[in-house]
Order: C-alpha cells, then structure tokens, then sequence
C-alpha cells in the first residue's frame, strides 16, 4: 500500500458505540459527547491538505443488543478518513470499565492490523484513559509520537 503524501493520523477511542451517522448519544454513560467530538475531530482532520489519512480506532462490536453497524472492520466517512474497529475482549458491548483487562489484547490487535495493511500512523492521538494507555503502548512499540485528550 504506498502511502499518500501527508500525515496519517490514529485517533483512538475505545469505549461508546461510535458510527458514522445516527449517533446514540445518551444510551449510557460511555455514549456521551466524546463520540460526537471524536468524530467531528476526523472529519475536520480530513478536510486538511496536509492530512493523508484520518483512521478512528475504536473497539468492534458484536451484539444483538445493538445495531450491526459496530460491528463493521471499516465504516469509510471520506475520501481520506475511516472508522476502523478493532476485535479485541468479549464480542459483546461492554463499559469502558470493563475494557481494561483486554486493553493488552486491543494493542496485539492493532499491530496486527498495522502490519496487515503495510502502514503505520505518523501520530497516534489517544481520547480518555482507556485509549490512553493503549495509544501510549503503540506509540512506545512503533516509535510515533502520542496525545492524549481527557482522563476519565
């Protein structure tokens, strides 16, 4: 895969149920205004020349108790940005609470899908402690520069 011109961007936020349209905002306390501020960040970002590439990782999910549009590897938004879910715990939607024990497992998984698309983001920008953690392992692993937004 050759890479564009430009800067390709990792935001991460891990926790929520976050899509591209008909947001749910307000199902529970890990649906809040975060997904809406994530997301409107990668369309901006999108919309900047200097930006190759915008990749929103979030956590794939699998539950009937929810719409099977969390469950999608890649919603594309743009022409130059994505919202890639990455498989990692239980399938099911859980609370940001009740990621942590599978935050080692999201990290193994994102290299994973790094290597297999042959590309590795040039900044890492993690949203809320959850996406902390993981993004600050990333950066570490991949030698990227890492931000964080928000600790709670």
């Amino acid at each position: 895969m050759a890479k564009l011109e430009g800067l390709d961007i990792a935001l991460i936020s891990l926790h929520g149920l976050i899509r591209g349209e008909n947001l749910e905002l307000g199902r529970d306390e890990d649906t809040g205004g975060q997904i809406r501020y994530v997301l409107e960040l990668a369309r901006a970002l999108g919309e900047r020349p200097e930006i190759a590439r915008v990749d929103l990782i979030t956590r794939q999910v699998v539950d009937d108790r929810v719409s099977s549009d969390y469950a999608r590897l890649e919603e594309p938004l743009s022409d130059k940005v994505f919202i890639t879910r990455i498989p990692f715990g239980p399938k099911r939607y859980l609370s940001k609470v009740k990621l942590w024990p599978y935050m080692e497992m999201f990290v193994d998984q994102c290299l994973s899908h790094f290597q297999r698309n042959r590309s590795v983001p040039d900044v890492i920008h993690g949203h809320y402690a959850d996406a902390g953690y993981g993004g600050a392992q990333l950066s570490r692993l991949l030698g990227v520069p890492f931000f964080l937004r928000g600790t709670h």
